[in-house]
C-alpha cells in the first residue's frame, strides 16, 4: 500500500485535487486552495479574486508564522534579485521590501530618479526592458499609475505597485492581516473611512467587499473617491452582499464601525494645496468622541506617516490603536506578494477563517 502511494505520487497523471489530497495524507499539510499566482502583476486589487486575496493572506501568516515566530530559514529568493524604482521618498515600503527580500534569501536594487536615467535620458519603455532582462521582478513607487499600466507592457517580468496615484494595494494587504490577526476573520466588519478620497482609499475600495467587509465612507465635498472607483465599489456591494455608505459626516460614517481609518490629509506632491486642504478638512480628525459612535470592539487604523490632525495622540497611542503591527505587517505581506508572484511554494499553516 505504501509503496503503491509512493509510485502514485511521483507520477504526472494525477490530478491537482488528487495531488492536494495526497500531500495532505503524505506531508501532514493542509490542502491548498486552487490558486496560481506566478508571474502575475500587482497593480491593484480590482484584478484579483477574493480566493486570490485571502491566498495572499494566508501566504503572509504563514511566512511571517515560520520565519518570525519559528526561527526558520526560507531561501525561497536565492538567486533571485528585485528592482525598486522609487519616485517618491518612502520609509515602510522601502524597508519591508529590502528586508524581506534579504531575509528570503535574493539581493534588491533600490533605484531613485537620481540613481538611473529614467525621465532623463532613457524612457520607460526601455527602463523595463532592461531591468527585465537583469532582474526577477520590479517595484516601483510612482507618481503616475499610468507609468505602471506602461511598464507592464514592456516588461516581462512581474511589475508590483509599491504606491501610485490611483492605488496603494501594499498597504492594504497589511492592513486586512492585521485586522484578521486581531478579529480573527474579516467577514462581517465594519471598516470606515474618515478623511480624503486618496490611493489608500480607493485599494480598499477595490477588496473590501470581495472579503465580506462592510465600508462607511466620510470625505469632505470635493475630495470625494474617484467616480469610476465608486462605481466600481456600488458594483461589488450589490455582488457580495455588503453595505455601502458614503456621506460627508464624519460621526455618521463612525456609526457602528469595528474599525476607524484615516490617512494623511496632504499627500506627497500636494503641498501647495496644504491650507486649503487643512481648511476643508476640519472636523475630520479621529479623537475618542468620534469613537464615541463606533462599536464597542473598535480599532485604528493609519497607514504612517501620521499627523496630529488627523488623529489625536489619544487614539494614536491608545491600545485600539493597531498602527504598528500594521507597519509591521507590511514587510509580511510584501513578503507574500513577492513569494506568490516569483515562486511555486505554497502555505505550510492551516489556512485561516476570512
Amino acid at each position: 500500500m505504501l509503496f503503491n502511494m509512493r509510485n502514485c505520487f511521483s507520477t504526472a497523471k494525477l490530478t491537482w485535487t488528487s495531488k492536494q489530497l495526497l500531500r495532505h495524507f503524505w506531508y501532514g499539510l493542509p490542502a491548498q486552495m486552487n490558486v496560481r499566482l506566478k508571474g502575475r502583476d500587482l497593480l491593484t486589487l480590482q484584478n484579483y479574486t477574493a480566493d486570490e486575496l485571502k491566498y495572499l493572506l494566508w501566504m503572509a501568516s504563514d511566512l511571517k508564522q515560520r520565519i518570525k515566530h519559528k526561527g526558520e530559514y526560507l531561501p525561497l529568493m536565492q538567486g533571485k534579485s528585485l528592482a525598486m524604482i522609487f519616485e517618491k521618498r518612502s520609509t515602510r515600503t522601502r524597508l519591508s521590501a529590502e528586508t524581506g527580500f534579504a531575509l528570503l534569501g535574493g539581493h534588491s536594487s533600490f533605484l531613485t530618479t537620481q540613481d538611473i536615467h529614467l525621465g532623463t535620458n532613457e524612457s520607460l519603455t526601455d527602463t523595463a526592458r532592461v531591468l527585465s532582462s537583469m532582474t526577477n521582478a520590479i517595484l516601483a513607487r510612482v507618481y503616475k499609475h499610468n507609468d505602471l499600466d506602461l511598464m507592464t507592457k514592456e516588461a516581462t517580468i512581474p511589475i508590483i505597485n509599491g504606491l501610485s496615484d490611483l492605488y496603494h494595494p501594499l498597504q492594504i494587504l497589511a492592513d486586512y492581516l492585521t485586522l484578521q490577526e486581531h478579529y480573527g476573520g474579516l467577514n462581517g466588519l465594519t471598516v470606515t473611512w474618515i478623511g480624503d478620497g486618496n490611493n489608500v482609499l480607493h485599494s480598499i475600495m477595490m477588496s473590501a467587499a470581495k472579503l465580506g467587509m462592510h465600508l462607511r465612507i466620510a470625505t469632505p465635498k470635493g475630495f470625494e473617491p474617484d467616480l469610476r472607483i465608486t462605481k466600481i465599489t456600488e458594483q461589488y456591494s450589490k455582488e457580495y452582499g455588503t453595505k455601502l455608505l458614503l456621506t460627508t459626516d464624519p460621526l455618521e460614517a463612525a456609526d457602528g464601525a469595528n474599525v476607524l481609518v484615516t490617512d494623511t490629509w496632504i499627500s506627497m506632491g500636494q503641498e501647495e494645496e496644504k491650507k486649503e486642504r487643512l481648511k476643508a478638512f476640519q472636523g475630520y480628525q479621529i479623537t475618542m468622541q468620534t469613537a464615541k459612535s463606533a462599536a464597542s470592539n473598535w480599532t485604528f487604523l493609519h497607514c504612517l506617516p501620521r499627523k496630529p490632525e488627523e488623529v489625536d495622540d489619544e487614539v494614536f497611542y491608545s491600545p485600539r490603536s493597531l498602527v504598528f503591527q500594521e507597519a509591521e505587517n507590511r514587510k509580511w505581506t510584501i513578503m507574500a506578494v513577492m513569494v506568490s508572484l516569483l515562486t511555486d511554494y505554497s502555505p505550510q499553516l492551516q489556512k485561516p477563517t476570512f
